[in-house]
């Protein structure tokens, strides 16, 4: 069932906005393009929105009301895309370029999870596997050709018209009971990044062994994968995982730290041949946290969230832009913004728009939203 909110209501754009400290400049921006941030409707008696992706002619997907949706058009008409059958909540995380969409489904009976696939214009949505305990990883990604990946019960698969058509190997040099935890990220090409995770006990040291990692699995099968090389290792505390790979096959993630009420989000960046441990690009200035989330195809272009904590809260964020170089930025609220708001930003395109979502942190009512020309927005914070 589709459901859509008036023209009148469908999109508020803020253009002129000014920093202080200028523009950011990223690579094979357009020229053309307006500042401006725009807020997607949402469905109605929404109270929580999000933007997650970006698909052809200006269509976004991501969630709205705790449900699937799509929207099109310069008004960001909103669409309800059809959960599969039992399942009650859901999000779209990616969208090809033929519409096939991808995304992950839970049900209250049971607390389970699916990730499921929608071919725009279908009335129905199919499940990836069976489903799963709610609170795994269940992350899901689909390319512009339609090739999806995602891993269930600890083994990475890769489908292609609905069919499985590879298994992708834990790397050789993974410890001992490592599995694919979840496949974060798929290219143009078809490199994908994914996470490993293993455990086992040192009964000599007596300790539990654990260790989480990213991995690249080359396009088209047929090479060994990369273990991406991490700053710590070996302990539970750490869990560093490659979120996005972009078409030159540059991964961005995070080193997930916390241990007694002391949570740390490093930013992470590899580069091919993925023979160094991974650069620490910093952080937005008067924030102590910063993760990446996503990335633009070809401008090198990263988006994430930089984070304060409170008592190993996440008190206060903002949505991140790093050119590639230099300090990471932030992305401005829309003027007039009551009380302290809050963003986050999620993936990026190369004509230079950034999806994710602005939420008020008194009634934390979130809205999806789109910066345009986001390098001429985003700024350094004063501290």
């Amino acid at each position: 069932m589709r459901r859509s909110m008036s023209a009148a209501v469908a999109v508020v754009v803020l253009t002129g906005l000014i920093t202080a400290a200028g523009p950011a400049v990223a690579a094979g921006t357009a020229t053309a393009c307006a500042p401006g941030i725009e807020i997607l409707p949402g469905l109605p008696g929404s109270t929580g929105s999000t933007a997650m992706g970006f698909g052809t002619d200006g269509t976004v997907v991501g969630d709205s009301a705790g449900l699937p949706v799509y929207w099109t058009g310069a008004e960001h008409t909103v669409h309800a895309v059809p959960l599969p059958a039992g399942f009650d909540r859901g999000s779209v995380k990616a969208i090809s370029s033929k519409g096939l969409m991808v995304g992950t489904a839970t049900r209250a009976s049971d607390r389970s999870m699916v990730a499921f696939t929608h071919q725009r214009g279908s009335t129905t949505s199919e499940p990836l596997g069976s489903p799963g305990l709610e609170g795994r990883v269940f992350d899901v990604d689909v390319n512009a050709s339609g090739r999806v990946v995602y891993a269930e019960n600890g083994v990475a698969k890769e489908w292609v018209n609905g069919k499985v058509v590879r298994e992708l190997p834990v790397p050789a040099d993974a410890i001992p009971g490592s599995k694919v935890t979840a496949l974060n990220g798929i290219n143009k090409r078809g490199d994908i990044v994914g996470t490993v995770s293993g455990s086992y006990f040192d009964a000599e040291n007596d300790i539990v062994v654990t260790k989480n990692f990213p991995v690249v699995w080359p396009a088209g099968g047929g090479y060994p994968p990369y273990s991406l090389q991490v700053w710590n290792g070996y302990h539970s505390s750490f869990s560093t995982v490659g979120r996005d790979i972009d078409d030159r096959g540059r991964v961005v993630g995070l080193e997930d730290y916390y241990y007694r009420n002391d949570p740390k989000l490093t930013p992470a960046v590899w580069k091919k041949p993925y023979d160094a441990l991974p650069t620490d690009p910093g952080r937005a200035k008067g924030y102590h946290d910063l993760e990446l989330s996503g990335s633009s195809p070809t401008t090198d272009v990263a988006v994430g969230t930089a984070t304060n904590f409170e008592e190993s809260w996440p008190s206060f964020f903002q949505a991140v832009y790093w050119p590639g170089k230099g300090e990471p930025l932030v992305l401005p609220f829309p003027t007039g913004t009551p009380g302290v708001p809050l963003s986050r930003a999620f993936a990026a395109t190369d004509d230079d728009r950034v999806a994710g979502m602005i939420i008020d942190r008194e009634t934390r009512v979130s809205k999806a939203v789109i910066w345009t020309c986001a390098s001429k927005q985003a700024y350094a914070p004063q501290g």
